[in-house]
């Protein structure tokens, strides 16, 4: 059984893959069982460059940045995505990055209240933050 939002990976092509609506059986990709991916958190080590954290910039606008330092953005070592995803989980943005991109993503004012945001590195994996 899947739940709404999870990420899946393939291990062998690398396909990662969100559920939208979830459903019986298992996962497959390649021929082999896909893996669920469980974020990383603030206490591991890396934390400082991967934690997505919520700032207000000077126009009162909530932007998610990745990391409290600035994670690099190159070709062998970058952010692929960040994703804002509301309390009770109805409302999801997403931004793509790739190398050279600024990891961060401006939020619209549909987004308030309790938010957690989470952001995918090639190397490190998925890791989440919140705005508590």
């Amino acid at each position: 059984m899947t739940n709404k939002l999870e990420l899946y990976h393939c291990e062998i092509c690398g396909n990662l893959v969100e559920i939208l609506l979830p459903g019986e059986g298992e996962l497959v990709c390649c021929g082999k069982p896909m893996h669920i991916l469980v974020p990383k958190v603030l206490n591991e080590e890396g934390a400082e460059k991967h934690v997505p954290t919520f700032v207000k910039n000077e126009c009162g606008n909530t932007v998610i940045h990745v990391g409290s330092i600035p994670h690099p953005m190159t070709s062998e070592h970058y952010i692929e995505f960040v994703q804002c995803v509301s309390e009770n989980r109805d409302k999801v943005c997403t931004k793509f990055l790739k190398p050279g991109d600024t990891p961060k993503m401006l939020l619209g004012n549909e987004f308030s209240g309790f938010l957690s945001a989470r952001e995918y590195c090639n190397i490190h994996g998925l890791w989440e933050g919140n705005n508590d």
